[in-house]
């Protein structure tokens, strides 16, 4: 390795205590990445490692060796995989971003995931566009299983208003006059429509959920990333 090579940070991580204890984990990483900066002549500034789950980027040793990178003492960050680095596909697409625009480099070294070159980065963004494309079909398929489940009468959950198109289009149309949904629950206990999970009357919370505003999802909340100094 010389001096004047790619001076860079490595990142390890093990998934529980007794892998840190018996130090092979982390050993097994550390080698991978020391003998690849050998091998490119890049310069191995400092390993930084945690002990926990990968779901975050929540991670103490991750900041550190992220604010060693943002701050140029690194030009880059290394993992022997990818996993080390993150398991959330959300996570490692943010990741993948920062480094682009910080211009520096990621590299795992399971994947040939190299930012500081034109094929490493096709590969990276082959990969998050694979896992974003494989969660899509996922997500497709749950929502035809769950709308051919329906059309064959088959239940699939509790009860809902849209099981029943017709009564949603009546509350819709009742919407679209003006009622509010208190008007419009006094008109079908009025009608003496029944509800559709055995309830003793009509609510405006129940018709609210169904044609009302959608309701607010809890956003995942992000770690936030050291702001990089340009180079």
């Amino acid at each position: 390795m010389t001096e004047n090579g790619m001076p860079i940070v490595g990142y390890v991580r093990v998934s529980s205590a007794d892998q840190a204890d018996d130090g092979y984990g982390l050993m097994a990483q550390q080698a991978a990445i020391t003998n690849e900066c050998d091998r490119r002549g890049w310069l191995l500034k400092a390993t930084f490692s945690d002990v926990g789950s990968g779901k975050s980027l929540d991670r103490p040793a991750l900041h550190e060796a992220l604010k060693a990178v943002a701050s140029g003492e690194a030009a880059g960050l290394a993992v022997s995989k990818l996993d080390r680095l993150s398991r959330s596909v959300a996570d490692f697409a943010a990741l993948l971003a920062w480094f682009v625009d910080a211009e520096r480099t990621m590299v795992a070294l399971d994947l040939g995931i190299d930012t500081s070159t034109p094929g490493g980065r096709l590969v990276a963004n082959v990969f998050a566009s694979v896992a974003e494309w494989e969660r899509e079909v996922i997500a497709l398929r749950t929502k035809e299983g769950l709308m051919a489940a329906r059309a064959a009468g088959r239940p699939i959950s509790r009860p809902a208003l849209a099981d029943n198109p017709q009564l949603v289009q009546k509350i819709q149309t009742m919407r679209d006059k003006g009622l509010t949904f208190q008007k419009i629950a006094d008109a079908l206990n009025a009608q003496s429509i029944p509800t559709l999970r055995g309830g003793s009357a009509w609510r405006p919370s129940s018709l609210q959920s169904a044609v009302g505003p959608p309701r607010k999802t809890k956003k995942r909340v992000n770690v936030e990333l050291p702001n990089p100094i340009k180079v």
